[in-house]
């Protein structure tokens, strides 16, 4: 082969790799164009009190009539505008239409807005504020999560009267529905309004698609809404004489006689199905396919064009790859008039009514039947219905239909209307249905939804969890609380529904943490029944923890010294807990390179409990390991403090003392105590302040006919300053006896320590040599978290740890309420303590009382109280008081799925500017006849 044949051949080589290269590139970019999207959740307003895709549904199966009277609240001169004889100028002929009767209703607090801004702003974008926040609840997003993300939002509407003729700023206005959503929420994805009259939802719904599709945005929100302001709508149609008399819209009947407007708002959560799948998101149905025309110049601007409805349907069957066949039935536009109706249903019968097998003719209805024609939330509407529909494998009825209309050649196509509510048919391929929104403005929407994928239904549960699991709740107000807590009640009442560990894990990981909170912890449901019952009407429950927080505080980790120990302490968590078992294990390790006995083992042992050199080791494990379970479950802290022991458990969590440094400090420094100071000494807890103790020390408190108490300062000395009225003292064993006895005398409630040794005296002064010695090999390093120090009265360089500190630690007095006030007056506002059982935060909470500021101070364990159960519940506290809590972890070996739970309970209010105002011309806006 010659060198020009070589060089061909490596040429044909690389074209051909390119040529590869390319195919796959635009398979790829073509599967993409085409990927279908899932709806992950819906949320929805509609006439009839609808306020869930549930109630819609109920509402069409049970074929409910909700059109009602004009709203008496809006202003509106309703017996002053009515004129039943139609086309007069400024009348209406018909007096009812699908009203939203609390339209003017909102809760501004969830989304921190004022009284006064909610007044003036549009009541659309009200409702999309609510619908947005529901509909990212029923997905198990928490609303407030998002802050930053590429969402979309994607809103139809067409009405912007609200607040013309009053001071507007930024409250009303079209573009500002999808940008008020946006900006709400803290979304950075593509925000738009659409207008195109009638199918501005569906429309809305065929962009977020696109904008999917094309990675714009991760998630969308897509919807519409309709609420009028002003009764002007029906004033033109009536002069037009479009408007149906009795206010119903009769979709392809034969007595059709105009449409009958409505209000409602619906949303839509989009994703792209391999990320909805990859994310754990629920499937309701995908979106297989869509299109968007124009009619271009037809009879009329605002006339129907029956050859572009055409073109529209075949479009969206191409972009979803089906054929007409593949359909199953048709959610149409069906406004009820008399033009338009027979133009739509020639479409539908020209189009999927062709090639059809004789029993399987399309099916087709319109959801306006029921609740009217909700204008720029119609589209969004049938989208809802047919979802449900799908999913309850029943198609309902059209209403106001006695007969097909007699415009229609029914017998030119397979097309079936829907008298009567009939199953879905088994066809043999996954159920789809299209649904169509047509704009009098002349732009068409099409879009065809198919049922989920096999394997998207949920997967049955696993055993039920057994352990305690949080039901953790907030609101934007008390009230809020106290009804979500109802509104969760309503729900699980009852033996049947979900288990407490998927509805706990359902409620930390899909909603927002509000300012007003409570947890109810229990195994249960009857504990849950009785806590949220408790909840709901504000009575105390044992298990039932509330508070309120304003900001994530920053944490201290409390260690507290020696006098939280019980037999059995902590051995419920070893047994049921993974991170505390590891930790325990760990310290196990490095303590038994300089002790003989078994941690496990000496935790149900009271007699090795009464040793000093077990109990302090033990003590300290237990410490260590507790707070390795607080940090497993997202609280870290930002500094750490210990009383006496306490202090070196502090300096392991820390990062100043290795484990094994720390089982050396601990065990060794133990041990000589117990070998020296063991039956010199006694201590004591006084409540009183320190200076009260201390003149009782010196002698300064007793009367001068008594000499009960006073003249001990030679032979007991301050141990510890606890909090404002908690002092410890030390010294002789007969001298604090004796103290003890004259407290008592007076009415002190002072309480010896089961100690035979005086921490914190001059007794320890006879160990100092041998602690040098035993401790010379510990080696302290920089901490990783800040270490206040209760010897030295302030922030302490890690790396001075040495022998020496702990001997000083263990000698002079330790100034544990000085430290607390410290860190209150440098912004803490968290404190938990670390122990089997509380003795500290008494004192911590009397010194936040004092300062007179808002924190929170927890325990962990308690005394015969060593398992998960209390865990959770100190978690639950902490959580009241604003820290921040990483509930997943909690609920990470439960086995816990998402299920569906009710969404936010909004406290609404009447927000309504009551005078009628506006006077818009829809003609203006392209609505001069009924598409």
């Amino acid at each position: 082969m010659t060198d020009s044949d070589e060089k061909l051949v490596s040429a044909l080589r690389l074209s051909l790799k390119e040529n590869e290269r390319l195919r796959v590139q635009n398979a790829k970019l073509s599967g993409a164009t085409r990927e279908p999207v899932a709806i992950v959740a819906m949320s929805c307003r509609y006439p009839g009190d609808v306020t869930s895709p549930e109630e819609l549904w109920q509402l069409v199966a049970d074929g409910v009539d909700a059109v009602s009277d004009f709203p008496a609240d809006r202003g509106w001169d309703i017996d002053g505008g009515y004129d039943p004889e139609p086309g007069k100028a400024g009348k209406f002929y018909a007096r009812e239409g699908g009203f939203l009767h609390d339209g003017g209703e909102f809760d501004p607090a969830p989304f921190g807005i004022s009284p006064v801004e909610a007044l003036h702003m549009d009541p659309q974008q009200r409702l999309l504020l609510e619908c947005s926040w529901e509909v990212l609840e029923r997905a198990g997003i928490d609303p407030m999560s998002l802050k930053g993300a590429t969402t979309g939002v994607f809103t139809g509407a067409m009405h912007h009267d609200y607040a013309l003729g009053h001071h507007v700023s930024t409250t009303s206005g079209g573009s500002l529905l999808s940008g008020g959503v946006s900006y709400t929420l803290g979304l950075e994805g593509p925000s738009v309004t659409i207008d195109t009259a009638c199918s501005s939802s569906l429309a809305a719904v065929h962009l977020a698609c696109q904008a999917l599709r094309r990675e714009e945005c991760g998630l969308a929100l897509a919807g519409g809404v309709t609420v009028m302001a002003t009764p002007q709508l029906f004033k033109v149609f009536s002069q037009q004489r479009g408007l149906s008399p009795d206010g119903r819209c009769k979709s392809f009947s034969d007595a059709a006689d105009g449409t009958g407007w409505g209000e409602g708002a619906g949303m839509l959560l989009l994703e792209r199905l391999s990320d909805a799948r990859r994310n754990g998101h629920p499937v309701l149905a995908v979106i297989r396919g869509s299109a968007v025309n124009q009619d271009g110049r037809s009879s009329g601007q605002t006339a129907p064009n029956g050859p572009a409805q055409q073109r529209l349907i075949r479009q969206a069957l191409a972009n979803a790859g089906l054929s007409a066949a593949d359909v199953d039935a048709v959610e149409a536009h069906g406004t009820g008039t008399t033009l338009g109706d027979p133009i739509e249903a020639q479409a539908l019968l020209a189009t999927y009514g062709r090639g059809r097998e004789g029993h399987h003719p399309l099916l087709l209805g319109s959801i306006k039947s029921n609740i009217g024609h909700t204008q720029a939330a119609a589209g969004v509407a049938g989208v809802i219905k047919m979802v449900m529909a799908m999913r309850q494998g029943t198609l309902p009825r059209t209403l106001h239909l006695d007969a097909p209309s007699a415009q229609v050649d029914w017998s030119a196509g397979a097309v079936e209307l829907l008298t009567e509510p009939v199953a879905w048919p088994e066809t043999g391929h996954l159920r789809r249905a299209g649904v169509s929104a047509f704009g009098a403005s002349g732009t068409n929407v099409h879009v065809i939804l198919e049922q989920s994928p096999p394997g998207e239904e949920p997967e049955s549960p696993g055993p039920e969890w057994s352990g305690a699991v949080p039901w953790v709740l907030s609101g934007r107000t008390p009230e809020a609380l106290r009804a979500q807590a109802a509104r969760l009640l309503a729900t699980v009442s009852g033996n049947d529904g979900p288990a407490p560990a998927d509805i706990g894990l359902s409620l930390v990981t899909g909603r927002t943490r509000f300012e007003h909170r409570a947890a109810v912890v229990g195994r249960d449901r009857e504990e849950f029944v009785q806590g949220l019952a408790a909840l709901a009407t504000g009575t105390p429950a044992t298990r039932v923890v509330t508070g309120a927080a304003r900001e994530a505080p920053r944490v201290v980790f409390v260690f507290p010294g020696q006098g939280t120990q019980w037999t059995g302490m902590a051995t419920e968590l070893l047994e049921s807990n993974t991170v505390f078992q590891q930790t325990m294990l760990a310290c196990e390790n490095a303590l038994s390179k300089v002790v003989d006995w078994s941690l496990p083992a000496v935790l149900d042992d009271q007699d090795a409990l009464d040793r000093v050199d077990v109990v302090q080791p033990a003590l300290w494990a237990v410490m260590v390991s507790l707070a390795a379970v607080w940090r497993s479950c997202g609280v870290e802290p930002a500094a750490v403090v210990g009383h006496s022991q306490g202090e070196i458990a502090a300096a392991c969590v820390a990062g100043a003392l290795s484990l094994e440094d720390g089982a050396r400090v601990v065990a060794l420094r133990s041990r000589i105590i117990a070998e020296v100071l063991a039956g010199q000494g006694r201590m004591m807890s006084i409540p009183e302040p320190l200076e009260q103790v201390e003149r009782r020390l010196a002698g300064s408190e007793s009367e001068p006919e008594s000499e009960s108490v006073g003249g001990f300062a030679d032979a007991v000395s301050i141990a510890a300053v606890n909090g404002p009225s908690s002092v410890v003292v030390s010294g002789e064993a007969g001298a604090v006896e004796k103290l003890h006895t004259a407290l008592v005398a007076e009415g002190v409630r002072a309480r010896l320590i089961e100690v035979d040794y005086a921490s914190h005296s001059g007794q320890v002064e006879q160990i100092a040599d041998r602690l040098a010695e035993a401790l010379a090999p510990i080696r302290p390093r920089p901490a990783d978290i800040p270490f206040y120090s209760t010897v030295d009265d302030g922030w302490q360089d890690t790396e001075g740890l040495d022998a020496g500190y702990w001997y000083r630690n263990l000698r002079q007095p330790v100034r544990f309420e000085p430290a607390v006030r410290a860190l209150l007056d440098k912004g803490f506002r968290g404190f938990v303590e670390i122990s089997s059982h509380p003795v500290l935060t008494v004192g911590v909470q009397e010194s936040i009382d004092r300062a007179e500021v808002r924190a929170v101070a927890t325990g962990s364990l308690r005394r015969d109280e060593g398992g998960w159960d209390r865990m959770v519940l100190s978690l639950a506290t902490a959580h009241m008081g604003g820290v921040a809590v990483d509930w997943s972890a909690v609920f990470a070996d439960t086995g816990a799925r998402r299920v569906d739970l009710p969404t936010y309970a909004f406290q609404r209010q009447r927000y309504w500017l009551d005078s009628e105002i506006g006077v818009g011309d829809p003609v203006s806006l392209g609505l001069g006849v009924v598409g």
